[in-house]
């Protein structure tokens, strides 16, 4: 499956953005996805994942309360809502999906991967 993300941007904090990647190649509806983000000299880490469904998610910590995951399977499409930002929210987004059943929070169980959205929030 090929996937890009689009959406980043520049924005002050406490402002929102939505970030939106798109998936073409093979059926969306099979596929887990998760939003990663790696800020400048930092590792990639979780920031949240969806089911193939949709009905299951899972936040990392810093983002719960302020960034809401969705798809759309009719789209093959995948939302980010990214409401409050801070500052520390600025890196790299990135998309991707997996194959398994469950929610990985481990970047290398996802076998596809977006080319990346840059968000950067002022402060």
């Amino acid at each position: 499956v090929q996937l890009q993300a689009s959406g980043g941007g520049l924005v002050q904090a406490g402002g929102s953005l939505r970030l939106s990647c798109s998936a073409s190649g093979r059926t969306f509806s099979n596929y887990g996805m998760g939003w990663f983000r790696q800020a400048p000299g930092k590792e990639r880490e979780f920031v949240v994942g969806i089911t193939q469904s949709g009905l299951g998610t899972n936040y990392a910590d810093s983002v719960k309360g302020r960034f809401t995951i969705s798809r759309d399977n009719a789209k093959n499409t995948v939302y980010l809502q990214m409401n409050s930002l801070k500052a520390e929210d600025t890196a790299v987004y990135y998309c991707a999906a997996s194959a398994r059943l469950v929610l990985d929070t481990r970047p290398d169980l996802y076998g596809y991967w977006g080319q990346g959205t840059l968000v950067t929030v002022s402060s």
